[in-house]
Parts: structure tokens; C-alpha cells; sequence
């Protein structure tokens, strides 16, 4: 059995945090020239080549893409040949994540949900949110570390529908969550959907769509075409960057599935803004590795 090196973990949770508020993924880079190129009004076109502006200066002065430094999610990746003590991972994650807090240092987007008191370690009851997810590949222990801004996480929405309302329901219900959002989003989003599941796991499906790389696809056929369908119908309807008007609503929408019960089905709604941050380490003998 691999056994875990819990110093590593604590710091690859606080490298990751501030990895994810610097860095953007190459793929959501690569979203924004294709958005430039099919835009086509002049007013939404200044707005994007302002926000690939501000990637460009954030990383060149290593600085942060977004003053909101977000609630702080870590997806743990375990293989079936790596032995861990559950409780130790946890609170190295929880140590790094204060780390990254106090030592760069970050402003804490966190607070008491009664109180409001800020303990300025981006921590709290039940935060970090730890998500864990075991996989087939034997040596793998991976960290994947999203900060969801408040902008995207405060448009999430979910919909008990019933199976007799059918497919048109799920659609009609995204579109409808898209207009509400408006550029309250700062679009261009990545538009996670979920379907199926209970109510609980329909919502953690639709973040897990959100934040999806960009070109991914749905491993569910059907799943796929609905992806397909939503991301046309999305980019028609003329929210565009900031909700300022144009055709670059979304760089896409994400789909994915769960099995449900037979008298209902769920569909929830997630969103990602343009700053679509996220970070991931692969932990070994030979050091930590980062990646998107």
C-alpha cells in the first residue's frame, strides 16, 4: 500500500489555494480566443479583450485574477493501492487552506453563516468543503482545489421536476436560470447542469459540470447531445460578457447525470464565471506536481 505524506498534503492544499486564485487554466484561456473570434458586437468583443487583459496582467505581476478569493473546495482522488487515515487528510487540508490564507496573504471570503464573524483563515464549520472520490488507478492521490466565488455560487438553482414535464422541462428550466443570472454571473460562464440523482447529489452534479475543462463531454451520450443542444440555445440569447449584451453568454454548458427515481427528476443548475479557477496536484515518492 502507498502510504500518504501528510506535510505534503498540507502543502500542496496551500500551494493549490493560491495556485487557483493566479493562475487560469489553459483551456479556459483557450474558451476565451474562441468567444473573441464568433463575437460579433463591438461593445462585448472590448468587454472580453479586457478580461483576457486581466489574466495577462494578473499573471505577469503575480497577482490575484479576482478580489473574491471564494469559498475553498478540495476534490481528494484516492487509488485503490493508497492507505489513508481519513482524519489526518482532512485537517491537512485544513491547515494549508489557513496557510495560504495567512501567509500570502489572502483576504477570507469566509464567515460565520449566523454571526458573520470573518476568522481570516478561509475556514469555518464545515469549510473547506472536502469532497472525497475513490479510483480505479492504483497510486493515484490527487487534490483538486476550486475557489467558487460568490458571484457564480449565488446563482444556483434547483428544480424538482417530475418525469410527466419531460425533457423540455430540463431545458426550459436552464434557459430560464441563464436569463435570471443575467451578468450577475460575470459571463461568459461555464453553465453546469445536473440531472437526476436526489436533491442533494443533483446540485453536486451541476458543480461538478461547472467545473469541468473546457472541451470535455459528457461520458453519458444523451447527456452529450443535451450539452450540445443547451450550448447553442444559451448563446442566443444575447446576455453576453457581463450581461452587457452580445453573443459570448457562455464558453459552454456541462452535463451530467445520475440515475433517479422513477416519479421524479431533478435538475439543478451551477454556474462558473469567466475567472473558471481551479488547480490540481499529483502527490508521489518524486514530490508534488501541479497541473490544472
Amino acid at each position: 500500500m502507498k502510504e500518504i505524506d501528510y506535510d505534503q498534503v498540507e502543502e500542496a492544499a496551500r500551494e493549490l489555494y493560491i495556485r487557483a486564485l493566479k493562475l487560469l487554466p489553459d483551456d479556459i484561456k483557450d474558451g476565451f480566443g474562441k468567444l473573441q473570434g464568433l463575437e460579433t458586437s463591438e461593445r462585448a468583443r472590448t468587454i472580453l479583450n479586457t478580461m483576457v487583459t486581466n489574466i495577462r496582467v494578473a499573471e505577469d505581476n503575480n497577482n490575484l485574477l479576482c478580489q473574491d478569493t471564494g469559498i475553498p473546495i478540495y476534490n481528494v482522488f484516492v487509488g485503490r493501492a493508497v492507505a489513508i487515515d481519513g482524519w489526518r487528510l482532512q485537517q491537512a487540508i485544513r491547515k494549508g487552506c489557513e496557510r495560504a490564507t495567512r501567509e500570502h496573504p489572502l483576504r477570507s471570503s469566509v464567515v460565520h453563516p449566523i454571526s458573520r464573524k470573518n476568522n481570516h483563515t478561509s475556514c469555518g464549520p464545515g469549510v473547506p468543503v472536502i469532497h472525497m472520490e475513490f479510483v480505479e488507478a492504483p497510486d493515484t492521490l490527487e487534490i483538486q482545489m476550486i475557489p467558487k466565488g460568490s458571484g457564480s455560487e449565488n446563482n444556483s438553482f434547483l428544480r424538482m421536476a417530475i418525469p410527466a414535464e419531460g425533457l423540455a422541462a430540463v431545458k426550459r428550466f436552464v434557459i430560464d436560470c441563464v436569463i435570471d443570472a443575467g451578468g450577475k454571473t460575470c459571463p461568459p460562464t461555464i453553465v453546469g447542469v445536473g440531472v437526476g440523482g436526489t436533491s442533494d447529489l443533483c446540485v453536486h452534479l451541476a458543480k461538478q459540470a461547472a467545473t469541468r475543462p473546457l472541451g470535455s463531454v459528457c461520458e453519458d451520450a444523451l447527456g452529450a447531445e443535451l450539452e450540445r443542444e443547451l450550448s447553442e440555445a444559451v448563446n442566443r440569447l444575447g446576455v453576453g460578457p457581463q450581461g452587457l449584451g452580445g453573443d459570448a453568454t457562455a464558453f459552454a454548458v456541462h452535463v451530467e447525470l445520475a440515475a433517479t427515481h422513477i416519479t421524479m427528476n431533478p435538475v439543478a443548475v451551477n454556474m462558473q464565471c469567466h475567472s473558471a479557477r481551479r488547480a490540481r496536484a499529483s502527490l508521489g515518492a518524486g514530490g508534488i506536481e501541479y497541473s490544472f
